[in-house]
């Protein structure tokens, strides 16, 4: 969260600098890359394209451009990255990819928690037979699943990272999100013949520790984040 606020601060800082006309459209040349700014010409680049491939070389990722203060046509990519500098005002923000990937496992990570609670509370209502409220629980638990397995996929190719290499105690993580969506169809599947007695069991039981192997998942991911 203060990773976003700061990004935002800096964004409106220079948008306001170019409303301002500290920044003018029309001077000779004006890059700034993370609040900093860049000698391009100096560098011998003359088009958008040559600035963004400069900044991509730290296995960093643009996350905002702006040029004369708006945001570009980013399905036009091609044509965005052959737009000269000369007469322009450029603006990157960039992100490290370990940094972007771990705020993203943070997040899921808390989300899992919290799902792991509103699966408790689902078990509960079931044993009163309380069946609507369960269903209710059980639908953030089932979608929360779901995201944390986007976000490994996600994360991974982010890092360029091999799930079928990477591993936890024996097995290596790929192997894990089989276990994990076999798992998660046999709840389904269970739920969909409304047998709430062994949907009961497979929520206490068999899914116990469901929320501490997703974070030996995110914590292998972690360290190849930390190293990037």
């Amino acid at each position: 969260m203060i990773a976003s606020l700061t990004f935002i601060y800096r964004t409106l800082s220079f948008v306001s600098m170019y409303s301002s006309g500290v920044i003018t459209k029309g001077d000779p040349m004006s890059v700034t890359v993370d609040h900093e700014p860049l000698a391009a010409e100096d560098l011998g680049y003359s088009t958008v394209g040559q600035v963004l491939s400069h900044v991509q070389r730290n296995n960093r990722l643009v996350v905002n451009l702006l040029i004369d203060g708006e945001s570009p046509d980013l399905s036009q990519l091609r044509g965005v990255r052959r737009s000269p500098l000369q007469g322009r005002v450029v603006y990157i923000e960039t992100a490290r990819r370990g940094e972007m990937a771990l705020d993203v496992l943070a997040d899921v990570q808390q989300q899992l928690l919290e799902a792991e609670a509103y699966k408790t509370e689902a078990a509960n209502l079931l044993q009163r037979n309380k069946v609507s409220a369960a269903m209710e629980k059980l639908g953030f638990y089932f979608s929360t699943w779901q995201v944390a397995q986007e976000c490994v996929v996600k994360t991974s190719q982010l890092l360029r990272l091999d799930l079928e290499t990477v591993r936890v105690d024996s097995r290596s993580i790929a192997q894990i999100l089989g276990d994990f969506t076999a798992q998660l169809k046999q709840t389904q599947q269970t739920l969909i013949h409304r047998d709430f007695v062994s949907l009961t069991d497979q929520l206490l039981y068999e899914t116990a520790d469901g929320c501490d192997r997703w974070i030996a998942v995110f914590d292998a991911i972690r360290a190849v984040a930390s190293a990037n």
